[in-house]
């Protein structure tokens, strides 16, 4: 897995509207939270993800935009999003390529883990945090970057 201080490897996905979002371009304009769940519906996961939602204005306002990244396909991450309102990017990794690169496949390979990297414009990892059962530790990290105020 990806430690503080590495580098980022760049990617292309599609994305729940329907584009393709390349890391590189949004980093281009401001660091990213890029997080990583299992599954849509979950329920950990839909907790995560309605977390992120919550808290979208304040990270946009901080500066920082939101990545999540799961094995689904665009239209469950399309339903998904609308379903909680989301209004921040998923994107469809369904060969898990992206996941693989930053280390967050668990035994075997079958499930991505729960996993939050703060990204900065370098394209270096400032921070992460893994925690795959428990979301309140994805909060704490979440509070930290908007208490920082980085």
């Amino acid at each position: 897995m990806l430690n503080k201080g590495d580098p980022s490897p760049d990617f292309t996905l599609p994305s729940a509207d329907g584009g393709a979002v390349r890391l590189h371009e949004l980093l281009a304009t401001g660091p990213v939270v890029l997080y990583f769940y299992p599954a849509d519906f979950t329920p950990a996961c839909t907790a995560q993800a309605c977390l992120m939602r919550d808290w979208r204005e304040p990270l946009a306002e901080a500066g920082f935009r939101v990545l999540g990244v799961s094995p689904q396909s665009v239209e469950s991450h399309r339903r998904f999003e609308r379903k909680h309102g989301l209004g921040f990017t998923l994107l469809a990794d369904e060969d898990k390529s992206v996941c693989r690169a930053y280390g967050v496949l668990g035994p075997l390979g079958l499930i991505v883990r729960r996993v939050t990297f703060l990204i900065g414009t370098d394209k270096i990892i400032f921070d992460r945090v893994v925690a795959d059962l428990r979301v309140g530790k994805h909060a704490d990290f979440v509070r930290r970057l908007l208490d920082a105020g980085a």
